[in-house]
């Protein structure tokens, strides 16, 4: 991760490295808060069973990630990947953010943190913009922890539509040898509360 490249395959091939360009990545600045999105939020927080948690369900996450998609014959997340990111989340390496609504895991994502970088691996979810309420509150997460730039990997127009942007592998690396020089979070604490005073300021700027 520190060099740019990160594994992608399916179950049965190799182990396969990538590192495109350009690459695609979020600014946490720039994301792009719709007012259709913002009403949305705002719904699920006035639910009385709505929380937002982080790094309570990580092996679950990956598994929801890796469950068949319409369209997608497979899933890369296979059940060594899910091994592999597990240990990483035990070592305090890779984090979860997860909505909840009563008691069950609607949506979330993760992603691996080196120093003042993070780098998005997959999200799902099983609610209407379940899976945006967990990237937003991760960009917020991200920037009162000093992180600039969130790694999406590949570009797609879903990416661009929340603010993703492409940029070139050359200034991608030049961003890594500064943002993975720095300390890493120690406190990833997030939740529901500070996703609602994080909404409020976003409205507000």
């Amino acid at each position: 991760y520190r060099l740019g490249v990160f594994p992608w395959f399916s179950d049965g091939q190799p182990i396969l490295w990538w590192s495109p360009d350009p690459r695609m990545v979020l600014k946490v600045a720039d994301f792009r808060l719709r007012r259709s999105l913002r009403k949305r939020i705002a719904a699920l927080l006035r639910h009385p069973g709505f929380a937002l948690r982080v790094d309570t369900a990580f092996t679950r996450v990956m598994q929801a990630c890796a469950a068949p998609r319409d369209g997608q014959p497979g899933s890369w997340i296979t059940d060594d990947i899910v091994a592999a990111y597990s240990a990483l989340h035990a070592q305090g390496h890779a984090h979860s953010f997860e909505v909840w609504i009563d008691s069950t895991l609607c949506a979330g994502l993760y992603g691996v943190n080196i120093g003042r970088m993070f780098y998005g691996e997959s999200m799902f979810t099983t609610l209407s913009d379940g899976s945006k309420t967990a990237l937003f509150a991760l960009c917020c997460a991200c920037r009162a922890r000093g992180i600039e730039w969130i790694d999406c990997q590949q570009v797609t127009g879903h990416l661009a539509s929340l603010g993703a942007r492409p940029v070139a592998r050359a200034d991608f690396l030049q961003h890594l040898r500064h943002a993975c020089a720095g300390a890493a979070p120690r406190d990833w604490a997030y939740d529901q509360t500070q996703l609602f005073h994080d909404l409020k300021a976003h409205v507000a700027a």
